[in-house]
């Protein structure tokens, strides 16, 4: 009876969501979102190696590549395409990890609730996006 009583005293951690989505603390270890940062040229860091889809083990990233030819005549791997399926990732962090070149990490954006499948399954590059200059 008396540990009943002291908890029913102590502060109560109860968040109020939605209603207090303003005040609301997300740690920043919180694993949201698989995202790919652009730098203001519409820039990403992603070289399409293929990565981060090799070790990724319930295959939530298709990275779809091409091979283009330079002016040099040396061939080369473009992004075209970035997939991510939000719905059947594990949040496991090992694309974030194994990715040489730092070119996804994880957001704190946690609300993914959608009536149908489809709309989990997302372009993380932006359309029109090129390879950053070194």
């Amino acid at each position: 009876m008396r540990v009943t009583i002291r908890v029913f005293f102590r502060k109560k951690t109860t968040e109020q969501y939605p209603e207090n989505r303003d005040t609301l603390q997300i740690f920043d270890r919180f694993r949201g979102e698989l995202v790919m940062p652009h730098n203001a040229n519409n820039e990403h860091k992603c070289v399409a190696c293929g990565i981060c889809q090799m070790n990724c083990p319930n295959g939530s990233i298709k990275v779809i590549s091409e091979t283009v030819t330079d002016e040099e005549g040396k061939k080369k791997r473009v992004l075209t395409k970035y997939v991510y399926d939000i719905g059947s990732c594990l949040y496991c962090q090992l694309c974030v990890r194994t990715c040489p070149h730092g070119a996804i990490e994880f957001d704190n954006k946690f609300e993914h609730a959608v009536f149908t499948r489809d709309k989990l399954v997302r372009q993380l590059n932006h359309e029109g996006s090129t390879l950053a200059k070194k």
